[in-house]
């Protein structure tokens, strides 16, 4: 049980595997106003930022799990990194299904809803861990622009145009699904050419080390075609952010 290695290829010097920069992940924490020992539960937490970072700065206590061995062993590492290694704790599994063994204040998928088919069943799972009155972290895609065609919607990798809402139906299923949106974070354009760009240099560095992999006729053909085909689609078309939840 393991992600495909081009995942943690394309995204080896990462801390953060989403378009956040490192200063917008502290604005989220900040504007959550987290409570020392809020304890919380990051599903496909990665490479363990946002757990590190907000017990470091907010005292937080948590848990994640990530299906990359890669990820979770950088996250416990960046733990450890950051003082906190008695404060979090990273666990390599499925977060697909995964519930915590108690209720938590603070139940996070950033990123990744596919765990729960899409984000109505990552709400629901997220919900299973929560405390009634606690916090829901959903990160998700939306468009910023109407696609034009399939070229587009496959730039920005999605298989069909249904597959992210635009922001305004995105907030309004929140609702539908019993939920008022109480805080929001959104990516902004230099985040998105950090987090593309990045992978950039870590596909061609990985491929000058390793020109003989299996991986490697795989990992050229991304990176020739990546770069414009971000600029080209994703740019302009693709938007993404954090939202807080919590029950009505």
């Amino acid at each position: 049980m393991d992600l495909p290695r081009i995942f943690t290829i394309r995204e080896s010097s990462h801390h953060i595997h989403n378009p956040f920069t490192g200063d917008q992940l502290a604005t989220l924490g900040q504007a959550l106003r987290l409570a020392p020992g809020t304890r919380a539960l990051d599903l496909a937490s990665g490479s363990g930022e946002l757990l590190c970072t907000w017990a470091r700065d907010h005292g937080i206590t948590g848990t994640g799990v990530d299906i990359s061995t890669v990820f979770t062993e950088h996250a416990r590492t960046r733990a450890a990194e950051l003082g906190v290694a008695d404060r979090v704790d990273f666990v390599h599994g499925d977060a697909a299904g995964h519930v915590a063994d108690a209720p938590v204040d603070l139940a996070a998928c950033v990123g990744a809803t596919w765990i729960g088919g899409g984000v109505a069943g990552t709400v629901e799972l997220l919900d299973r861990s929560l405390r009634p009155g606690g916090l829901m972290l959903i990160g998700e895609p939306y468009w910023r622009l109407d696609p034009p065609d399939q070229d587009t919607v496959e730039g920005c990798d999605a298989t069909r145009k249904e597959d992210f809402r635009p922001l305004p139906e995105l907030i309004e299923q929140f609702g539908d699904l019993g939920y008022d949106v109480v805080e929001m974070v959104l990516a902004d354009q230099d985040g998105w050419d950090r987090y593309r760009a990045a992978q950039w240099l870590n596909l061609r560095t990985w491929l000058d080390r390793n020109p003989d992999d299996e991986l490697a006729a795989d990992v050229r053909a991304e990176l020739t075609t990546a770069p414009a085909r971000y600029a080209r689609y994703g740019r302009d078309h693709l938007g993404w952010g954090v939202f807080a939840l919590m029950a009505r």
